[in-house]
C-alpha cells in the first residue's frame, strides 16, 4: 500500500507541470510529540507482545533459552504497555482529548464511506484527503480506536494478568 502510494505520487507529480511560483510542499503535523510517542510506544510494545506470545505458546519452535527470553521480553513489553496506557488515559481524561476518539453519530456512515473511497481509490489517484474540521481522526480511526481502547485492550490486559497470576500463584489457579 505504502509503496504504491509513493510510486503513484511521483508518477502524478512527474506528469503535472509545476505552476510558476509554486511553493514547495510542506509537511503539517496533525498530532503532537506526545501523541506520536504514545502511538509508537503502543505499536512497538504490541508487536513485541505478539511475537513473544507466539514463541511462548509454541515453545517447541525455538531453540534452548528462547522460551525464558520470550517470557521476560513479553513481561517487560506488557509492563511498558500498561504504564503507557495508564499515562495515556490520565492525559486524555485530564485534557479532555478523549473526545477525539468518540465519533459524532450524525453523518457517521457518510463520512466513513468517504474515507473508505479515499483509502481504496483516491489516495492512489492524488485526490485531496477528506478532512473534517475539528477532528484529528477520521471516522474509521475513531471507531477502530474506540473498539481497541474500550474493548480489546482491557480484555487483553485482564486475561494477560490472569494468566500471569496463575503462573505465580498456583493455588489461585486451582481455586479458579
Amino acid at each position: 500500500h505504502g509503496g504504491a502510494r509513493l510510486f503513484l505520487r511521483f508518477a502524478v507529480r512527474r506528469r503535472r507541470a509545476p505552476e510558476p511560483g509554486e511553493a514547495p510542499e510542506q509537511h503539517e503535523y496533525v498530532f503532537g510529540s506526545y501523541e506520536r510517542l504514545w502511538h509508537w510506544t503502543m505499536a512497538l510494545s504490541g508487536i513485541l507482545l505478539m511475537i513473544t506470545g507466539i514463541v511462548v505458546h509454541n515453545a517447541g519452535w525455538a531453540g534452548p533459552g528462547a522460551l525464558t527470553l520470550s517470557v521476560n521480553v513479553h513481561n517487560v513489553a506488557a509492563g511498558v504497555l500498561l504504564v503507557n496506557a495508564g499515562l495515556s488515559l490520565f492525559y486524555h481524561l485530564a485534557t479532555r482529548a478523549i473526545r477525539q476518539f468518540i465519533p459524532h453519530p450524525h453523518g457517521l456512515l457518510q463520512r466513513a464511506l468517504e474515507h473508505i473511497e479515499y483509502q481504496s481509490r483516491g489516495i492512489f489517484m492524488g485526490d485531496p484527503h477528506p478532512h473534517h474540521e475539528g477532528h484529528k481522526l477520521n471516522p474509521l480511526q475513531q471507531v477502530t480506536y474506540l473498539s481497541l481502547l474500550g474493548i480489546l485492550f482491557p480484555l487483553q490486559i485482564v486475561t494477560g494478568l490472569l494468566i500471569w497470576a496463575i503462573g505465580h500463584w498456583p493455588r489461585f489457579a486451582a481455586a479458579v
